[in-house]
């Protein structure tokens, strides 16, 4: 994966004009999906799709003018910094708070690094169109803002909401998955070989005390938060790395009790609890659908477990 930095004129030209072309076949796809039930908002994300084209269109005519016909294939996925964005076969049926929502995550996203790479490039040309676009990115953002007629909170508490889930919601939600799923494993596998209450919560506890600074490590070496909004890295990898250790010692703490097997009832049951908020948790902040959010939590988190008790057994 590359460095936003390493990225020559070219290749920003090029990740530019890929940025506009997913844009607007996203914007399409969410005009198709909302056309039913909302066509005047459908129409609106028409009209973002057309302005997305146009885009594009005076990306190629610059890059084209500056390097030539061939455009090297480079992706967001291909950069270090983007958000992996849901697939939108998986937002069924489409409600406009959750297009509004992504159409918001989107110009966010792409203003950003119209601002930023406009001012590390030292070409005029390049510099001016990137500016222009991360204006009328700002545009987008606001259309996207105006679509719920519903909605009374004024854009500065969307913008509030939207950094706390880009900071605080998304980090925390991917450290409490982490670890209360990946310390199942080892601790009732140490459960069912040892029979031992006290050497189960010292293996748990140092599963739980691993796994947060891994994932900590991992959070904050992922990018810097420029053209994502996320917020500084290291206070995202200590808001992951406590909650992937919290999540690890809520099933852990039960082997304090000195039987065995009355810590275990109590675990399996925290694992339940733990498993349904963490379900809860993203079908009211990510979006995800209630029923599709227990499947995957709870099957995931269900096939870890027999994991552990398998290997504990054998």
């Amino acid at each position: 994966m590359r460095t936003f930095d390493s990225l020559s004129e070219q290749e920003i030209l090029a990740l530019a004009i890929s940025l506009e072309e997913e844009d607007a076949r996203i914007y399409d796809d969410i005009a198709e999906g909302l056309r039913t039930n909302y066509p005047k908002q459908a129409n609106e994300f028409i009209e973002m799709r057309k302005e997305e084209d146009g885009h594009r269109h005076r990306l190629l005519d610059l890059y084209r003018s500056k390097f030539g016909d061939h455009i090297p294939l480079i992706r967001r996925q291909d950069v270090r910094g983007f958000v992996d964005r849901k697939p939108l076969w998986r937002i069924r049926p489409m409600k406009i708070s959750s297009a509004r929502k992504m159409a918001e995550q989107m110009e966010l996203e792409t203003r950003r690094f119209y601002e930023t790479v406009s001012k590390t490039t030292t070409d005029a040309g390049i510099r001016q169109l990137l500016g222009d676009l991360a204006n009328e990115e700002r545009k987008h953002i606001y259309t996207a803002q105006s679509m719920e007629a519903a909605a009374d909170v004024n854009a500065e508490e969307e913008a509030q909401k939207r950094l706390f889930l880009l900071q605080i919601v998304q980090p925390g939600l991917v450290g409490l998955m982490d670890g209360s799923v990946s310390t199942l494993a080892p601790l009732f596998a140490a459960a069912f070989a040892t029979h031992n209450s006290l050497y189960t919560f010292l293996i748990g506890l140092a599963a739980a005390i691993g796994a947060g600074i891994s994932m900590g490590f991992a959070e904050a070496l992922s990018d810097d938060g420029t053209l994502t909004g996320r917020g500084h890295p290291w206070m995202r990898g200590a808001i992951t790395g406590l909650m992937t250790t919290l999540g690890g010692l809520g099933h852990t703490l039960p082997y304090l009790i000195p039987d065995v097997y009355t810590a275990t009832t109590v675990a399996v049951i925290v694992v339940f609890v733990e498993l349904l908020a963490i379900a809860w948790i993203r079908n009211k902040y990510m979006d995800t659908p209630l029923g599709t959010a227990v499947f995957q939590v709870v099957v995931g988190g269900l096939l870890v477990f027999l994991s552990g008790i398998l290997i504990g057994i054998s």
